[in-house]
């Protein structure tokens, strides 16, 4: 695991600011809403998986906006890397009772593909991704959230994607299964941590200007699918940060299991 880029913003240490952590958070919607976030008075702890450049990118627009940044290189596939990340943003906030909104963004998609076609190599790198590490994830953040445990309570937001109610046919079935799964997740979690102070939720983004249609091998998904969509235009990253960045707030304070569609009515 890279060394962490340490906090660069020491001035102000003393501020009561929430840390929410945000995996996937160098590009996209991870990158959108760890800029929201930050414009609404927390500081940043960004997860990222190769990227540093575009991780720093976005550590110094949150720093304009005031917050303090940590960035973290991440694998969320493995188990000890993701207790390394919050071993740090431990030691830099001063424990554990300073985080207070996990975004669970780090997620990947395979080049399209039929179910036919698709082995156990590919099968287990966009589970172990995309619920494993959400799973893993949402585990340490309870455990430093949890009332049970001596902590403050907070957030947990899972992306999920239109996809769990589609299901991808003829392009990606693995990867709607695998946001399937984090709607399950997020409603039995929620239920679980209610009564100790933690919200759960999912937000389930449809067709996004992001790279991840360019990484499935379809660069042009967007423009062709552009006509399903009842509002007649792809969504943009910072929509969806900003229902992301309102779910964290005081203001959903009674929102929990819930699966909130983003997707121009798709």
């Amino acid at each position: 695991m890279p060394p962490p880029r340490h906090l660069r913003r020491e001035d102000g240490a003393s501020r009561a600011r929430p840390v929410a952590l945000v995996t996937g958070g160098s590009r996209g919607i991870g990158a959108a809403s760890a800029r929201a976030l930050a414009a609404a008075g927390w500081d940043i702890c960004i997860a990222y998986r190769e990227n540093a450049d575009a991780a720093d990118s976005v550590a110094a627009d949150c720093e304009d906006m005031g917050a303090r940044t940590l960035m973290v290189a991440t694998d969320v596939a493995q188990e000890r890397p993701i207790s390394e990340l919050f071993a740090l943003l431990d030691k830099h906030w001063s424990g554990g009772s300073a985080l207070g909104a996990l975004v669970n963004c780090a997620g990947i998609v395979a080049p399209a593909a039929r179910v036919e076609d698709m082995d156990a190599g590919r099968l287990a790198r966009m589970l172990a991704v995309n619920v494993t590490g959400s799973f893993l994830c949402a585990g340490h953040a309870v455990r430093r959230m949890s009332h049970r445990h001596g902590g403050k309570g907070g957030v947990i937001v899972n992306l999920s994607s239109a996809a769990a109610r589609l299901g991808s046919p003829g392009e990606y079935v693995d990867y709607a299964a695998s946001k399937g799964a984090i709607d399950s997740m997020t409603v039995g979690l929620a239920k679980e941590v209610a009564g100790e102070g933690i919200r759960v939720v999912a937000v389930r983004p449809g067709l996004i200007d992001t790279d991840i249609h360019a990484s499935g091998g379809q660069p042009d998904r967007l423009e062709r699918l552009r006509n399903d969509i009842p509002m007649q235009r792809v969504g943009q990253p910072e929509e969806v940060a900003a229902t992301i960045a309102w779910l964290c707030s005081e203001e959903a304070s009674y929102v929990t299991g819930a699966l909130l569609d983003v997707g121009g009515g798709r």
